[in-house]
């Protein structure tokens, strides 16, 4: 059990917490690509935890450190609880959402609505370090509706410092809270990492990692002249073979991951004695493969593989022999 800060520049890359995507499963997989890049949970509301089964909300392997738990509220109080729970239970860091844009959590004052709020998210934060000793870090948005210019962004992040938290995970896109949905959310408010450059430059002294649309590692090292760390969410869970080469990108790691296709499949192998124990306990195969689908794009026979497990994957009496099937559809490109 963690209850230390994080490393410096542990936070140099990492995955972006996503709803229904980023669950333990998909992160166990993860880990399997890249040794050192931080994870996130998907968000967990603080009612969740203090009201309903807190052990299935938050349990994960312990492989998945360094391992940060997001949360969604903005009662002081029970966020500081849930920062308690997230360090008994050994999470490297917990994190405040103040960017879901969803109907859903609007009507519960909870994610990017706070950014009208910057004095309520300053208190929450600041409850939740008195709570724990492990990184509390926040991640927003640039902005909401009409509130989305540089001054809005900078005293947002000015009164929220006064928390003590000092890192600032900002997607670089404003969130249209009234007539988008939270999927046009992320791909229609134009990307402005010029604003997150900036925030950088006038306050030198947080840590400040920009999360949305980057896709590659040279934009991600581009970036990285600017700025603290980077975030990837869609493109780490709809090409995860981009994670394979973050330990020797970003922290320096001697371990080189073998990025062929029978390099791929033997990360998928090294997670049968977990899909073996996961099925035995009651999970389905699909509950875990459906996160492994794009690891061959662009492959020969990715398609096949991917139509293989989602036709198999579901079937209560998938295990490990579905898997074998569908690596055995994926080939390494002939010479020419």
């Amino acid at each position: 059990m963690s209850a230390k800060p994080l490393a410096p520049g542990a936070r140099r890359f990492s995955t972006a917490p996503m709803m229904d995507w980023s669950d333990r499963h998909c992160r166990r997989f993860w880990r399997a690509l890249t040794r050192h890049s931080l994870l996130y949970t998907e968000m967990v509301t603080t009612g969740a935890l203090i009201h309903g089964d807190r052990q299935r909300f938050l349990a994960y392997n312990d492989e998945e450190h360094p391992l940060a738990l997001q949360l969604g509220g903005s009662l002081p109080e029970e966020l500081a609880q849930c920062a308690r729970f997230a360090e008994e239970l050994g999470y490297d860091e917990v994190n405040l959402n103040v960017g879901c844009p969803s109907d859903r959590v609007q009507n519960n004052m909870i994610g990017a609505c706070l950014m009208a709020h910057p004095q309520l998210v300053r208190d929450c934060l600041a409850a939740m370090r008195d709570a724990c000793d492990i990184d509390v870090t926040v991640k927003h948005r640039i902005g909401i509706d009409d509130q989305d210019s540089y001054e809005h962004l900078r005293d947002f992040v000015g009164v929220v410092q006064e928390s003590g938290v000092t890192t600032f995970i900002v997607h670089a896109r404003t969130a249209i809270l009234a007539g988008l949905s939270p999927k046009e959310n992320r791909e229609i408010p134009p990307l402005r990492y010029a604003l997150v450059h900036r925030l950088k430059l006038d306050f030198p002294q947080l840590e400040i990692i920009l999360n949305g649309g980057l896709k590659t590692h040279e934009e991600c090292e581009q970036q990285l002249q600017h700025l603290d760390g980077v975030m990837l969410g869609r493109e780490a869970y709809h090409n995860p073979s981009v994670l394979m080469s973050a330990d020797q990108r970003y922290f320096g790691s001697d371990h080189s991951s073998d990025t062929s296709i029978e390099g791929r499949k033997q990360a998928i192998r090294s997670l049968y004695p977990y899909i073996e124990q996961q099925l035995q306990q009651g999970a389905v195969l699909h509950h875990i493969s459906r996160h492994m689908l794009g690891l061959f794009n662009g492959e020969k026979g990715a398609r096949l593989f991917r139509r293989h497990l989602s036709e198999q994957a579901h079937k209560r009496t998938s295990g490990i022999e579905v898997m074998e099937e569908a690596l055995a559809l994926v080939s390494e490109p002939q010479p020419a």
